[in-house]
C-alpha cells in the first residue's frame, strides 16, 4: 500500500511539473507572437527584421564634428548590448530598463517615445526582441546598482573643484576634452563594439540621452555604456569621488549651481 500511495504521489508530482513548464512555455510564446506583431508595426523598419538593426531606413543620421564623420545606425540586438541600463558593466539589462527606454525613446538618438503603445503590448515587443540574441537564454539580468539619495554637497564650489582635479586625474579630458566639448586627444580614434567611429558626449551641448539630473550622470559612471569606449568606474574611483566628477560635470552643462541641481 505504501508503495502504491508513494508511486501515485510521484506521478502526480510529475504530472505537475510538465504541466506548469507547458504552460509557462505556452504564455512565453503568445507574447512573443505578440510582440513580434508590435515590432513589425513599430520597430522593423529601423532594426530590421532579424534584429539587426539593418532595416530600411539604414543610416538615421550623419554629421562631422571635430572632423570625425560620424554615423548613427538603429541598435544591433543580435549582439545583447545595451548602452543603457540600471545594472553593473557586462550584465543584461533589466525588463524595467528596456521597459524606459522603449516607452521614453532616446534623445538625439532617432529612437522615438512609445508612450502611445500600450503597456501590453510594450511589454510583448521586450520578450520579442530577447528572441534576437543567445545571451537571453544563456544569462540572466544584472541586479541594479542602488543609488543613494544624492549628497548635500553636489553642486557646491568645493565639489566642482574637488571633481574637475578628478575629471583630469582619472582621464575624462582624454575623451571629453579639458573642456568638457567631446573633443579630447583620443575622441578622434574611438571605436564603438562594432568598429563605427563614436564621438565623446559634449557636455556643453544640452541634454544627456538617458536624463541630465545627478542621478542619471551618476548612473552612467557606476554602470558604463556597454557597447562604447565609456567605462564603469564602480570600482576606480569612491562614491564620493564619482559624484564629486558629477558636479563639475554639471558645471560644465550650466546646472551645477548650488541648490539649483535637480535633486
Amino acid at each position: 500500500m505504501r508503495t502504491t500511495v508513494g508511486s501515485l504521489l510521484v506521478m502526480l508530482l510529475g504530472a505537475v511539473l510538465e504541466v506548469v513548464p507547458a504552460t509557462a512555455v505556452a504564455a512565453d510564446a503568445k507574447l512573443v507572437a505578440q510582440g513580434k506583431e508590435v515590432y513589425t508595426a513599430h520597430c522593423v523598419l529601423c532594426h530590421g527584421e532579424k534584429g539587426d538593426g539593418k532595416g530600411l531606413t539604414g543610416i538615421i543620421a550623419r554629421y562631422q564634428k571635430h572632423g570625425v564623420v560620424i554615423q548613427l545606425y538603429p541598435r544591433d540586438f543580435t549582439a545583447g548590448m545595451f548602452k543603457f541600463r540600471t545594472t553593473p558593466t557586462g550584465y543584461l539589462p533589466t525588463d524595467a530598463d528596456l521597459l524606459k527606454t522603449v516607452t521614453e525613446g532616446i534623445l538625439r538618438s532617432g529612437m522615438p517615445s512609445h508612450e502611445d503603445v500600450s503597456l501590453a503590448d510594450r511589454k510583448a515587443v521586450i520578450a520579442y526582441i530577447k528572441t534576437f540574441s543567445p545571451r537571453w537564454t544563456e544569462e540572466e539580468p544584472g541586479e541594479p546598482i542602488k543609488i543613494g539619495k544624492v549628497p548635500s554637497y553636489v553642486g557646491t564650489a568645493a565639489s566642482v573643484k574637488r571633481g574637475k582635479e578628478l575629471y583630469k586625474k582619472v582621464g575624462c579630458f582624454q575623451c571629453h576634452g579639458l573642456s568638457g566639448k567631446g573633443d579630447g586627444p583620443s575622441s578622434a580614434t574611438l571605436k564603438d563594439a562594432w568598429g563605427d567611429a563614436i564621438l565623446p558626449f559634449d557636455f556643453t551641448s544640452g541634454a544627456l540621452k538617458m536624463g541630465s539630473g545627478p542621478v542619471d550622470i551618476y548612473r552612467t559612471f557606476v554602470t558604463g555604456l556597454d557597447g562604447t569606449p565609456m567605462p564603469s568606474y564602480e570600482e576606480s574611483l569612491s562614491e564620493k569621488q564619482r559624484w564629486d566628477i558629477v558636479s563639475y560635470c554639471l558645471a560644465v552643462m550650466q546646472q551645477g549651481k548650488p541648490h539649483l541641481a535637480e535633486r
